[in-house]
């Protein structure tokens, strides 16, 4: 464990960011505060310090219990942090992340998959095979 972490450093190993330089760009922008107060990407990561983190489609409140300077597993990486966002917040950002921000079509929506189709043709019969 590192003594001394800088914030991007230390957001991107416990995969809050996918890479570094966003973590650092986000810290530029005024998306990463600490106690109000936006904060560089060089400075250094305290104990028991509480920061909040806006990502394009949620906001997350954290709390440091651990210093890590690697990237690691997700399941290690929680071990570092506990998240410490109000349930308020939770439930609009899920929504916005599901239905907005993804850019894929919702689950079950559109046109019908292969075995939908499938299911489809047998329901109709012969009808829709016999056409030439």
């Amino acid at each position: 464990m590192a003594e001394k972490i800088r914030i991007d450093k230390y957001l991107w190993a416990i995969r809050i960011f996918k890479t570094r330089s966003l973590a650092a760009a986000a810290c530029d922008n005024g998306k990463v505060k600490n106690k109000g107060l936006s904060i560089k990407a060089s400075k250094a990561v305290q104990l028991n310090e509480e920061y909040e983190i806006k990502n394009e489609n949620k906001k997350i409140l954290l709390k440091v219990i651990g210093i890590i300077d690697k990237r690691v597993s997700y399941e290690e990486a929680i071990k570092n942090y506990i998240d410490i966002t109000p349930e308020s917040d939770i439930i609009v950002n899920k929504a916005l992340a599901s239905s907005f921000y993804t850019g894929k079509r919702l689950s079950k929506v559109g046109r019908p998959t292969k075995q939908n189709r499938r299911k489809l043709d047998d329901f109709l019969g012969d009808e829709s095979e016999s056409k030439p």
